[in-house]
C-alpha cells in the first residue's frame, strides 16, 4: 500500500505582539525592543503597533539584505516628523527613490573621496592640537571637547574656511543638538528644532556666496560641489535644499563625537589595547580598522530605521504590501550572536578575518553606498575614529572616578560622564 502524499508544511504567521501598542516598550527599552522580542519569539520578524500605526520589526543579515536591496522601500514617511526635521529634512538624498537617488548620493561619494577624507582628517588633527594644548591641568569632558574640534574642522572642510572662534562653539551646540534630541519630544525637541533654522540660515548663506562668486570658496569642496550640483534636469538645487545638503554633509562628521567617545571609553575600560596602540609598530596599525570597526558594531549609535514599502515583496514568508511600515533593527543586529560569536563582547580581533559583509555590520546602515541608502561617510566615521584612536592613546592623562555605563533605553545613548579625562602631557601622533 502506497503512502499517502503528504503536504508541505503551511506557513508560519508572523508572530504578533499582544501589547495593543508598542510605544511605551519601545520608549522604555530603546535599542533592545526588538531583539528581545525577536529572540522571545523565536523569530527575525513580528508585528506590532507603535503610536497607533502598525509596523514590522525585523533583524538580522538578511533583513539588512531586503532593507536596503532592490529599491523595496522608500524612507518617505518612515520616520516621526520631528526624527525627520533634525536629521534629513524636506527634499534631502535620504527622501529620495530610485535614480534621483543615485543621481544626488553620486554627489555624496564624489564629495568623500579619498583625498578629501585625507583632508578632514588633516584639519581634525590639527583642531585637536589646538584645543588639547588648553586641557593640561584640569578636567575635560572628551565627547563635549570633540564635538567642538569635529565642527571646527567639518566646516573649514566642507566650506574651504574656517569659522571665526566665537562662532565654533554655537555651531557645534546646534549640529549636536540635532543629534541630541532626535530621539525626543516635546519642548527639547522644538528647540532644537527652532536652533537648526539658525543653521539652516547660515548654511543658504553659503551657497549664495558660492553661487555668487563671491566666498572664495575652492572648487573641490564640498560646499561648492553642492552649490554647483544639477539634477538630471539640469537644475541647480534649490537654495533650501542646497543647504539642507550641505548640513548632510557637516553634521554626519560632528556626530561622530559619539563613536569617538565610546572608543575612549573602549581604551579606558580594556587597557590592553590602549597599550598596543601607544607602542607604534606595525602590528598595531594593522588593528586600528578592527577597532574602529569593533566600536561601531559594540556601541550604540541608532537603534533602529525605517522604511516604507514601494511594491509587494515576501520574504520570511510575511508579504509585504506597498504602506507596509517597517523597522530594521540596528543595534540587534549588530549584536545578533548567528552573526557574531559572543556578541556582548568587545573584540576587536573578530574584524581582522571579517568577511566584510555590508549587512551583517551595519552601525550607520546596511547595504552599498554606491546604489543604497547606507550612509556614505562611513569611511570618514572609520577615519577619524582611527585618528583619535592614536592621539588619545600616544598621551598622557588620567581618568578620574566617573559613570561610564551607557543606558540602552536613552535615544541616542553615550557614556554618562561624556568620559572625563584629566590630561597629564601632550598629545604625540606619529605616522
Amino acid at each position: 500500500m502506497k503512502p499517502k502524499p503528504t503536504s508541505p508544511p503551511a506557513p508560519q504567521a508572523t508572530p504578533r505582539l499582544r501589547a495593543p501598542d508598542s510605544a511605551p516598550a519601545f520608549l522604555r527599552e530603546g535599542y533592545t525592543f526588538i531583539s528581545s522580542r525577536c529572540d522571545r519569539l523565536g523569530a527575525d520578524l513580528f508585528r506590532t503597533r507603535i503610536a497607533g500605526r502598525p509596523v514590522v520589526c525585523m533583524r538580522g543579515a538578511d533583513a539588512a539584505r531586503v532593507f536596503y536591496e532592490g529599491d523595496r522601500f522608500t524612507r518617505r514617511g518612515a520616520l516621526p516628523p520631528t526624527v525627520v526635521h533634525l536629521l534629513q529634512d524636506r527634499g534631502s538624498v535620504q527622501t529620495l527613490d530610485g535614480a534621483g537617488h543615485r543621481r544626488r548620493k553620486a554627489m555624496f561619494l564624489d564629495i568623500m573621496n579619498e583625498a578629501s577624507v585625507a583632508e578632514l582628517v588633516r584639519l581634525f588633527e590639527k583642531y585637536w592640537r589646538q584645543r588639547s594644548a588648553g586641557w593640561q591641568g584640569r578636567t575635560v569632558v572628551l565627547h563635549r571637547e570633540v564635538r567642538i574640534i569635529l565642527t571646527a574642522a567639518a566646516c573649514e572642510w566642507a566650506v574651504g574656511l574656517p569659522l571665526q572662534e566665537a562662532e565654533v562653539e554655537a555651531r557645534a551646540a546646534e549640529f549636536g543638538l540635532m543629534v541630541d534630541q532626535a530621539g525626543s519630544f516635546g519642548p527639547a525637541n522644538w528647540w532644537a528644532q527652532l536652533r537648526r533654522r539658525r543653521t539652516e540660515r547660515w548654511a543658504r548663506k553659503v551657497i549664495i556666496r558660492i553661487r555668487s562668486g563671491a566666498a572664495g570658496v575652492p572648487s573641490g569642496a564640498p560646499a561648492a560641489v553642492i552649490a554647483g550640483h544639477r539634477e538630471a534636469n539640469g537644475e541647480l538645487l534649490p537654495e533650501d535644499v542646497a543647504a539642507v545638503e550641505l548640513l548632510n554633509v557637516i553634521r554626519p562628521v560632528v556626530a561622530v563625537d559619539r563613536f569617538i567617545a565610546f572608543a575612549g571609553t573602549a581604551l579606558v575600560e580594556h587597557p590592553e589595547w590602549r597599550a598596543r596602540f601607544a607602542a607604534a609598530d606595525a602590528a598595531a596599525s594593522t588593528d586600528l580598522g578592527p577597532f574602529a570597526q569593533e566600536v561601531g558594531r559594540y556601541y550604540p549609535f541608532f537603534p533602529a530605521v525605517g522604511g516604507v514599502v514601494r511594491k509587494e515583496f515576501t520574504w520570511n514568508n510575511h508579504t509585504f504590501t506597498p504602506g507596509n511600515w517597517v523597522l530594521l533593527d540596528i543595534y540587534g543586529t549588530n549584536h545578533d550572536a548567528a552573526l557574531w560569536p559572543d556578541p556582548e563582547a568587545f573584540q576587536p580581533e573578530r574584524f581582522r578575518t571579517w568577511n566584510g559583509d555590508p549587512n551583517t555590520l551595519i552601525p550607520q546602515g546596511g547595504g552599498q553606498a554606491a546604489n543604497g541608502h547606507r550612509c556614505p561617510g562611513e569611511g570618514i566615521t572609520l577615519e577619524l575614529v582611527k585618528s583619535a584612536v592614536l592621539l588619545l592613546a600616544r598621551s598622557s592623562w588620567k581618568v578620574p572616578a566617573q559613570d561610564l555605563t551607557i543606558s540602552l533605553s536613552k535615544l541616542p545613548s553615550i557614556p554618562r560622564s561624556g568620559l572625563l579625562l584629566t590630561p597629564a602631557g601632550p598629545t604625540d601622533v606619529r605616522p
